[in-house]
């Protein structure tokens, strides 16, 4: 689906710190952008870390963004509001109170410093294709590949589903 004047980002949340279901829905909110769709909650392992830590609640949403905002503007966003919600980063991928990747801008491909698109990440994590997949099942890669063979070969890596689709409406937190 595309609005006219108007690009579809995929974004990855992230959070395994204080209240993460509650850390996620600001997060998603702050970004002050129409929302399309959100995926349910997922929670998995910690990846690519050495340093113990809580299970991760994450979850993918498809949001609306103006053409005139490019990818780099939208990253800059999501890095503001990570970073007003407590994000801390530091060496080591360690515990997060908040995590917004970029996944998808539109059909761009990218690789410039500080933004890779699609995300680099995205075709070997099962937490965050499995979401991805939930909410936009046809979805392509900007060279026209499928998803569907990087979930599959995915599939051994430990992740469950624990809401349904509407985690995000909740009020109160």
């Amino acid at each position: 689906m595309r609005s006219a004047g108007m690009i579809e980002a995929a974004i990855g949340l992230g959070a395994n710190l204080g209240q993460p279901e509650a850390a996620l829905r600001r997060g998603l909110w702050s970004l002050g952008l129409p929302v399309l769709a959100v995926s349910s909650l997922y929670e998995s392992l910690p990846v690519e870390t050495e340093i113990a830590q809580p299970n991760y609640l994450n979850a993918v949403a498809i949001l609306l963004v103006p053409e005139a905002m490019p990818a780099t503007a939208l990253l800059e966003r999501l890095l503001a509001t990570e970073a007003a919600l407590g994000r801390v980063r530091a060496p080591g991928k360690p515990p997060r109170t908040l995590d917004l990747d970029l996944l998808l801008f539109g059909r761009q491909a990218m690789n410039e410093p500080g933004l890779t698109l699609p995300h680099p990440g995205l075709l070997r994590r099962r937490f965050v294709l499995e979401p991805l997949l939930e909410v936009r099942p046809g979805q392509r890669l900007p060279d026209g590949r499928s998803l569907a063979p990087f979930l599959a070969a995915a599939l051994g890596q430990e992740v469950r589903a624990v809401t349904g689709r509407c985690w995000w409406w909740r009020i109160g937190d």
